[in-house]
């Protein structure tokens, strides 16, 4: 499902479980050495996920190490994005020269914990996920949202080294025409934005699909 959210520039690979083996980097390997077998599972299949995209521009397999905040530091000259959640690993990638930065997330479909919609919304994407559940009951617009944050975050910080709180972005859903279960989504930032282009970025767009159990985002920066 990934691939729909996507142009033609970003590559992408996706698995829905763990049962495919990876042989990880030792540099890999001592993250999660520690963690438990799910983390450990989870953390492979998505790094085999990265892998495979990034072969699609020639670039040979190699250590995928996180920075200092988890982001993912990629080969030189290239930017992308993974994510995992309970039944879904899948990872995008493009070269820096077609795509400034991108974030993809996905999350399992299904209400968010009592308390954590007040935490990641402000008052009037709260007014604006009602509407929408009127009219659409269907998707799990309170995930939605939730991932949505998690793309914007995951295509903000690589630009700006800096934290993106919930309340720092204002988010607003489009539904596509037919079943309603794909869409668009505009993130207005409330901070300065990054500098893209020479001028500073002050809205993401981004897709999203939701299906088969789960709800994914994804943005796609160009310059």
């Amino acid at each position: 499902m990934i691939g729909e959210l996507v142009p033609g520039s970003v590559a992408t690979a996706w698995r829905l479980d763990d049962s495919e083996p990876v042989t990880l980097f030792p540099e890999e390997t001592a993250l999660v050495a520690n963690s438990v077998e799910r983390r450990q599972q989870e953390f492979a299949t998505v790094r085999l996920c990265a892998r495979r995209a990034l072969a699609r521009f020639g670039v040979p397999e190699g250590p995928l190490t996180p920075g200092p905040r988890g982001e993912p530091r990629w080969p030189a000259g290239i930017t992308g994005s993974m994510t995992h959640c309970e039944g879904y690993r899948a990872a995008a990638v493009a070269r820096a020269a077609d795509v400034v930065s991108l974030g993809i997330d996905a999350e399992p479909a299904g209400p968010l914990p009592d308390g954590v919609l007040g935490v990641v919304s402000l008052p009037e994407e709260r007014r604006h996920l009602a509407a929408l559940e009127a009219r659409k009951p269907g998707v799990s617009w309170g995930k939605l949202l939730f991932s949505a944050k998690e793309s914007v975050f995951k295509t903000w910080y690589p630009l700006t080294g800096r934290e993106l709180d919930f309340d720092e972005a204002v988010l607003e859903f489009t539904p596509e025409d037919g079943e309603g279960d794909t869409g668009t989504f505009d993130a207005r930032l409330l901070v300065p934005g990054p500098v893209v282009g020479g001028a500073p970025r002050e809205h993401f767009t981004g897709r999203w699909i939701a299906r088969g159990g789960l709800v994914i985002t994804a943005i796609v920066l160009t310059g």
